[in-house]
Formats: structure tokens, sequence, C-alpha cells
């Protein structure tokens, strides 16, 4: 790879970043297209407007059927009622229309502005069964239920029909659990539902928790588990719609940044319609929305066994309530999520069993990896060490051949690789080998929940970023704040570059291009967790002081010592890779076309 070649994926790379900053749309336009869209359904759909106004309407007050007493069943109307369930972890109010669960505060977190925590609220919460009775379509959340029982630990709610017919909702909470069980009874209908199916409508819109709106989004998404193909999510960058109709969906989710609310089904949801929408609504992290079939046999009676999760996206909180939900917190792909999985999260988990800092902590796994990968830092260092003595005679060879004649240029340093007995690619295989560890913490720290409001230094909560210079007017790529770790991140990255470029002898545009990545970094990192900028910066000291300590005791003298007396090999003594006999091999077809 010569420098033009580098100078043009280096620009490809500077293009790919601005246009992802610079072509993405602002809140503005968001908002106009929002409104463009709706207008367009309005024109196309013009009785959608109706219902819209009728079913906000419903959650004021609903026109039902009272069950008042066993023989009298009038017709009135009723205000909206909320009853609460809570223990020591949730709080649960369950509106009388509709038999929903309206709102949900989870009792030990709070906001970033210390308020506590609130999934969703009854404005923007929709639930209900819908199906067809007698020809007509029926949607059970715009209808009123009566408490038929409440104690601690359960409500019991009934929407009872003139014939006879009822729904009941039970909803039971455990006092040491994030989860409720939900119980519904469909009784009376038979020969009264003509399908095979009814469906369980669940829409909402999740509240913002966290400190950077647009951050929250870029983690949050619908979530859902398929029998055959498991656990999967929407697109987390746009709005997105799916049906999921090949195998039973084990269950749903809603998930933001740091919290989620989950419907799981005992025997599996026959399909579910989800999707995603980002809302130009600022206290909003994004609407939410699944239609979930459940399978009507036509008997007196129809029971439906479903479970909901409300709280955190710990990992390990997650996996403790079992059906793979652990998988909605993202580790990476691949290797990159093995490697967190298996590796990084017990680390982790083991010195905060310690009670240790989080920024301890942080340290202590940034010296492990370091430790680890030293072997591959070394053998880099050594290589590169190698690549620098032999400079000179690379020089002369491109007097002596000519700068014009590249594939000639190359082929005489393969030969002088071979001679010396150095393989030209030993300094960026191991940093191949490192790239995937350097990768899977990208994922790691974004989406670690334990660091959710811990503090370190300056930095007050190392989920998000560190605002140590409040600009009060927002600059592109930067925002409106300079994060101060990501600042001395990009330091230690420029006085590394330096060193790493005495060590490999980098000269002319190689030598400037080195500079310009970190700058372009740090208008990318800026808005990221200090945690994770925190631990870059950590990475790169420590890689610093490795190759500061190994220079100490690698001596260039001795190294172009080795080198001649490699030279003086028969060649049938040298190694020779098999990449580099290619390579090789290569380039002498190369030349004799140019001969021909």
């Amino acid at each position: 790879m010569d420098k033009n070649t580098f100078t043009g994926l280096f620009l490809i790379l500077v293009i790919l970043v601005a246009s992802t900053f610079l072509l993405k749309p602002n809140q503005e336009e968001i908002k106009r297209k929002a409104e463009q869209d709706s207008i367009a359904v309005a024109k196309e759909h013009p009785e959608s407007q109706k219902k819209v106004a009728k079913k906000t309407a419903a959650s004021i007050t609903s026109v039902i059927t009272a069950e008042k007493d066993s023989s009298a069943v009038p017709t009135g109307i009723i205000k909206e009622k909320l009853y609460t369930l809570e223990n020591q972890y949730i709080k649960i109010s369950i509106s009388n229309i509709g038999a929903r669960i309206a709102s949900v505060e989870l009792r030990e977190e709070t906001t970033y502005q210390g308020k506590p925590v609130i999934l969703f609220n009854d404005d923007n919460t929709h639930f209900g069964l819908v199906y067809k009775s007698n020809g007509k379509e029926v949607n059970t959340s715009s209808l009123a239920f009566n408490l038929v029982s409440q104690d601690e630990h359960q409500i019991v709610m009934r929407m009872l029909n003139p014939d006879g017919s009822f729904v009941n909702y039970a909803y039971s909470l455990n006092p040491n659990s994030h989860k409720v069980d939900f119980k519904m009874e469909v009784q009376g209908f038979q020969n009264k539902i003509n399908t095979k199916n009814i469906t369980l409508d669940w829409e909402t819109k999740l509240l913002q928790q966290e400190r950077d709106l647009n951050n929250e989004r870029m983690y949050s998404t619908t979530y859902y588990n398929t029998v055959d193909d498991g656990v999967d999510y929407l697109s987390e960058a746009k709005d997105e719609q799916k049906v999921l109709d090949k195998s039973k969906v084990k269950w749903v989710a809603f998930k933001q940044h740091f919290f989620s609310g989950v419907i799981i089904s005992n025997e599996g949801f026959d399909k579910a319609d989800v999707k995603i929408e980002t809302l130009a609504d600022k206290s909003a992290v994004k609407a939410y929305g699944a239609k979930m079939s459940l399978p009507f046999k036509n008997q007196d009676t129809n029971t439906y066994n479903l479970q909901f999760y409300f709280g955190s996206n710990k990992f390990s909180q997650l996996k403790d309530q079992g059906d793979e939900l652990e998988q909605m917190v993202k580790m990476g792909w691949g290797p990159l999520k093995w490697i967190n999985r298996y590796l990084v999260l017990p680390i982790f988990n083991f010195f905060q069993n310690m009670n240790l800092g989080y920024g301890l902590i942080i340290l202590l796994l940034t010296i492990i990896l370091k430790s680890v990968l030293f072997p591959f830092t070394y053998k880099s260092y050594l290589s590169m060490a190698k690549m620098r003595v032999l400079k000179p005679e690379m020089e002369e060879i491109k007097k002596r051949v000519g700068e014009e004649n590249q594939a000639l240029v190359q082929q005489e340093y393969l030969k002088l690789y071979k001679q010396a007995g150095v393989n030209p690619l030993g300094g960026c295989l191991p940093m191949v080998f490192q790239m995937p560890f350097i990768l899977a913490f990208f994922y790691f720290f974004p989406n670690l929940f334990e660091l959710r409001h811990q503090s370190f230094l300056w930095m007050h909560d190392l989920s998000t970023y560190d605002d140590f210079f409040k600009l009060g007017f927002t600059l592109p790529f930067i925002g409106n704040h300079i994060s101060l770790m990501c600042v001395l991140m990009t330091i230690s990255t420029l006085i590394y570059t330096y060193f790493n470029n005495q060590v490999s002898g980098a000269q002319g545009q190689m030598k400037y291009i080195g500079y310009i990545t970190p700058i372009i970094f740090f208008g990318v990192l800026n808005s990221y967790p200090s945690g994770l900028n925190y631990y870059y910066f950590c990475a790169n000291i420590l890689t610093f002081s490795q190759q500061f300590l190994i220079r100490k005791f690698v001596d260039d003298d001795k190294i172009h010592a080795q080198i001649q007396e490699n030279k003086k090999k028969p060649d049938s003594k040298k190694k020779q890779g098999g990449f580099q006999k290619k390579l090789e091999d290569m380039m002498r077809q190369q030349q004799q076309q140019q001969k021909k």
C-alpha cells in the first residue's frame, strides 16, 4: 500500500464521516416531514382524524354498560379512575377505561434531572383487545371496566356486555419482582367471534430519561423474540414496521436506552405486527406499537396467561427474567459480542462485586486488556523498528530504479524483505488482531447500565458526555459543549501518533495523516459517554508507556546487525510467508506484463 492508496482510502473515510453528519436532517426538517405525512394521511383517509378524536374523548369519559348488581345492567357515563399496585421496585397505575396499565414508575431509578423514572403515562398509552363480534369491530381500550376485586397484590377488572359475555383482566404483582402477571379471560363469546384469532393492541410513547435525547434515541427500538429466528429488533436509525408471522412470537419489548417494557406470552403469540417511529416531540424518545394475535377457540372460556416486565436493561437483571431478555443489551456483532459477553463482562462483574469505583474498574479492565495484548504490541513495535532500519536501503532502491516504475520498486522491496528476513506486514497483523477488542469496548460502555449516574473525577455521569465547557451555541460535528475527557483522549492520541511516527519512520503525507484522524474522531466522540472516552484515554496512556519501555530494550544497532546476518543466509533457509510469496509472484507477473 503506497501513500497514494492510503491517501485515497483516508479521504473516503473522511467523506463517509462528513456525509453522515452533514446530510442528517435536523429536528425542524423531521418535524416538517412529520407534519407533511400527517396532512397526506388525513387527505387520503379523512375518517382517521375522526377516529383519533373519538379515541381522545374516550380517554376522559366512556359510555359503558355497568354491572351494578346481578340483576340490572344499566347504561351510564363514568369518569376515569386509576387503581394502583406497587412493590419495592415498581408502581403501576391501572385505568378503569380499557383496564390498561396507564403508567409505570420505576421506584429505585431517577431521570438525569433526579425525578422518578416514568416509562410511559396515561395520555400516550393505548392497550386493548380487538375482535369482531356480530360483524362489528370492538376495541376494549375505549370501554370501561368495573373493579371486581382488589388487594395488596392483585387487581381484577371486568367488562360486561348486556348479553352476559365479559372480558376479565387480572393483574398480579409479586412483592420482589419487576414482573406483572397478566391473566385474561374471554367468556361467553362462542359463536359471536367468527375468527380464529383476537388481537392484543399495545401502543405507547416512552418518555425521555437520559440527558442526551438524540443519543437515547440511537439505542431505542422494538425488540422481539420468535421461535425460529430468536431475538431480533427493528431499525434504531429509521422508522420501520414488520409483520412477524413465520413462527410464534415469545415476547415483544419496547426498549429505550436503559429501560424497557416487555410483554411475554407463555404459549406464544401466533403473529405480531410491530413498529417503531421517531417523533418530533422532544419529551418522548420514540413511539412504539405492537398488534399481537392470540388464538381464539369457539368455546365458552378462553384464558390467556401473559406477563409484563418493567425495569432496567441491566444485563444481569434481564438474564434473571429468562426468555433471553438479556439479548436486548447490544454487545456488538459477531466476535465483538462474544468478547464482551464472555470475557469483558465477567471481569467487570468481578471487580464490581469488590465494591470498587467504576473509574478504577475501567482502568483495571484496560490494564488487563493491554497486558494480554502486550506480546502483539511488542511484535508490532519490533516489526516497525526493522522497517525503520531498512529505510535507508529502501530509499536507495527507489533512487536506483526510479519512482515512476512502482511495480519494479515494489518487487525490489520484496527482495530486500526476503534477504533481511523481514515481514512487511509484521507491524499490521498484530494491530488487526487487537482491533476486535478495541471495537468491542465501543459497544460495551455505551450500553452498560451500571455506569448510569456513576461519577468519577469531574464526570458526574459516566454513561453520558461531560460538558466541562458549555459553548452556549451549537457547532457542526461538535454540538453545544466540549467534553474534557474527549479532549484529553484526543491529545493523548496525538502524542501517541507522534511517538509512533518516530518508531515507524513515517515521512511526508503519511506522517501528517495520522494527526488528522484523531481530530475527526474528536467530533464523533465528543457526545459519546465519558466512560468510553476515559477508556480510550487510559488505553492510549498504557500503550504509550508500553512502547516507551520496549524502546528502552530494543537496540536499532542490534536489529541492523541481525538483518545483515540474515542477508548472508542462503535463500533456502529463509522463511517466507504464504502471503509474501503470493505478493512476490504477483509483482513478478505484473513486471512481465509491463515488459511485453
